[in-house]
């Protein structure tokens, strides 16, 4: 795998192809950039996360969120909270099933008032300022990617899932 140097200068994920089922097709992987699947992220509106309850069950829900400076930010104080406080590993989803981002992370409480000032002006900006009082006062949860994958899907699946196989990507973050 070979580290990709953005235009900004940083070094960004290394890319590869995941391992994955083999679809027939006549389509030549083509691997997708990071910056394809950060801006599925920064334009999304809802997100799917899922987290583990202390007693190893699954729980999965959807929320809000805004992705700034390759992290995914979101508040609550829902179960998901809950279990951040036990188990801060966590994944978050797109909810398109045919454009698909999958982030691989640990989740962390945001403590700097600052950065949750603009947090909350992001958010109302992109929720059109529905954004309950309530909300103002609950933790933000920050999540910086240690390994995404991605992939362009036929919704209909008349491709035999050849254009999914052919652009499913993995990046993996230092």
């Amino acid at each position: 795998m070979e580290e990709h140097t953005s235009s900004g200068g940083s070094i960004g994920p290394e890319t590869s192809q995941p391992r994955m089922f083999r679809a027939p097709g006549p389509l030549e992987p083509v691997q997708l950039p990071w910056t394809w699947a950060s801006v599925q992220l920064k334009e999304a509106y809802n997100y799917w996360i899922a987290t583990t309850r202390p007693d190893g069950r699954p729980h999965s829900r959807p929320v809000w969120g805004v992705w700034l400076d390759e992290t995914f930010y979101f508040n609550t104080v829902s179960q998901a909270a809950q279990n951040l406080a036990t188990n801060p590993a966590i994944t978050i989803h797109l909810e398109s099933g045919s454009s698909v981002v999958i982030i691989e992370g640990v989740g962390e409480t945001v403590s700097d008032p600052l950065l949750v000032q603009r947090l909350v002006h992001l958010s109302s900006q992109k929720y059109h300022g529905i954004m309950e009082s309530n909300w103002l006062s609950e933790p933000f949860h920050a999540v910086r990617p240690h390994l995404a994958f991605g992939w362009i899907a036929d919704a209909l699946g008349r491709d035999g899932g050849a254009y999914f196989q052919g652009t499913a990507t993995r990046w993996r973050f230092r």
